[in-house]
């Protein structure tokens, strides 16, 4: 059998996801105040109200603090000289190997709360589909993608 991928993302992304998460989270407010709208016009009862912001507050505190955490803690990726392994998922873990001689293109991409926290993520492209590597350290993601580059040019059988 073979080993699990044994490198972690940095342990500055936990926070990041953290805050997007919490930032999604944000948006579910647009149900309790579509049903409090919808209270004046149908006169429906206030305790629903209630339920619902109870129900959101529940969800949104286990995806920030449980699930972001076991997502963490899961992701985990390794670079061979043939291939590259990544495994992540929560409730469902994959593990997902691309061959380098399958890689076209590598790349290094930052959003601003990534940008603030010094973290990239590394997207690695086939034909069939993208690969990410997500919350890196800068200085760790430039390195991949550039070592990740050079294995993918050495695997080439056409140079």
């Amino acid at each position: 059998m073979r080993p699990k991928p044994d490198q972690p993302l940095a342990e500055k992304t936990l926070k990041v996801w953290k805050i997007v998460t919490a930032l999604s989270s944000i948006l579910l407010v647009i149900f309790p105040a579509a049903y409090w709208g919808a209270r004046f016009i149908f006169a429906l009862p206030v305790w629903p109200l209630f339920v619902i912001i109870a129900i959101i507050l529940l969800l949104a505190f286990i995806n920030i603090f449980i699930i972001q955490k076991l997502q963490w803690s899961r992701w985990r990726y390794k670079i061979y000289e043939n291939e590259i392994e990544l495994m992540y998922g929560v409730f469902v873990v994959r593990r997902v190997i691309i061959p380098m001689i399958r890689v076209q293109h590598v790349d290094t991409k930052q959003g601003p709360i990534l940008r603030h926290y010094d973290l990239a993520t590394v997207t690695v492209s086939t034909a069939a589909t993208t690969h990410e590597i997500p919350g890196l350290t800068l200085e760790n993601a430039d390195s991949l993608r550039d070592h990740i580059a050079q294995l993918a040019r050495e695997a080439d059988p056409d140079e």
